[in-house]
């Protein structure tokens, strides 16, 4: 295991809850949160308290992106920045910017995601918050993780992994032990990633972060699943996972709690219940309209279909595609899956956008 300090030993909370929800817990249920939020923000709008509905709104956002409601969320942190901007309060104006990001590179929007986060912490540095300057710098360094460029990301998730620990936010502490675990995976370093997600599960477990422990059993059960091929273990860990994702209705990472079945299913060659799997995350993301998670499991779903029997020019076709959606995105490490994929499954190579194969 990694170094534990006074991180791991305080308890998780949640900042973007403020104002009259700043009493809310990490944990508590999203439509809980949207529910009071709403109340709350219609109160402060009432009573004209510009700050008050800013801080009101940004948790209203939050619980929105966060159950998927997309078009709702994009109209409750614009709200929320407005209100923050009519009271001069520099601060809320920060948190709505970084909602607005998170939310950009929810949906794939990955080039205003940068541009927002980016607002977002020059707003929060000066307005002296540091908690909202680094929650937008760990935006920037989540998006470009995911775009997959490490080279640029790594040494960011490192100080942000050691600003949190040095001010004891054990919530902040899981997300960098997390994004950092996950760079060792993808480029096959399986140990330091196990060790780096069993480290966030359990300073997750004991801040009493529930979201987090979430997210870190589903990255322990993907090590296990690729590295030993424990199959059980790993559903089992994923099972566990999604009890918490319903309890608070975590709609995102419970579609990426089934997508990782349907991963841990495939490589154990039970194709007919990986399909399963990627069809119902398939649904949830595009309910959600959450364009990385829909083609992930679309990619899932073109592999499990060609085991089973797919015809293979409609398996390399689908592949193409997918391949064009991931470069419109900017997930340099999905599209080397597709890649992988058309390879693994003998359909390979993949016909460039003008028709001609790659070369």
């Amino acid at each position: 295991m990694g170094t534990t300090d006074s991180a791991g030993r305080g308890k998780a909370f949640a900042p973007e809850y403020q104002g009259a929800l700043g009493s809310l817990s990490v944990n508590s249920s999203l439509t809980d949160v949207l529910e009071r939020g709403i109340r709350e923000l219609r109160a402060a709008e009432e009573a004209g308290q510009a700050r008050e509905a800013a801080r009101c709104g940004l948790a209203v956002a939050e619980a929105y992106r966060r159950l998927g409601r997309v078009e709702d969320a994009d109209r409750a942190w614009k709200a929320s920045f407005r209100a923050a901007r009519d009271a001069g309060d520099t601060g809320a104006m920060a948190w709505a910017l970084w909602s607005g990001g998170t939310l950009a590179r929810q949906r794939g929007a990955l080039a205003l995601a940068y541009r927002l986060l980016r607002l977002a912490a020059d707003a929060g540095e000066r307005g002296g918050d540091v908690v909202v300057r680094g929650y937008s710098l760990a935006g920037l360094a989540e998006t470009g993780r995911i775009q997959g460029d490490y080279a640029a990301v790594g040494e960011l998730h490192e100080q942000l992994l050691a600003e949190a620990r040095r001010r004891g936010e054990a919530r902040h502490t899981v997300w960098a032990l997390e994004g950092i675990a996950q760079m060792h995976r993808n480029t096959g370093s399986y140990d330091r990633a196990l060790a780096l997600f069993e480290e966030a599960a359990e300073t997750a477990d004991r801040a009493d972060d529930r979201r987090g422990w979430a997210w870190a059993l589903r990255g322990v059960a993907d090590v296990v699943s690729v590295r030993d091929g424990d199959v059980e273990r790993a559903l089992e860990l994923l099972s566990r996972a999604e009890v918490v994702c319903r309890d608070m209705r975590l709609s995102s990472a419970l579609a990426y709690n089934h997508k990782m079945r349907g991963n841990v299913l495939y490589r154990a060659g039970r194709y007919g219940e990986a399909r399963d799997m990627y069809a119902l995350a398939l649904e949830e993301f595009r309910a959600m309209d959450e364009p990385r998670g829909t083609a992930l499991s679309r990619l899932g779903l073109a592999k499990s279909l060609a085991r089973l029997g797919r015809d293979l020019s409609e398996t390399a076709a689908e592949l193409a595609e997918l391949r064009g959606t991931l470069d419109r995105i900017g997930l340099r490490h999905a599209r080397d899956m597709v890649e992988k994929a058309a390879a693994e499954l003998g359909v390979g190579p993949l016909p460039a956008p003008g028709g001609e194969g790659v070369r």
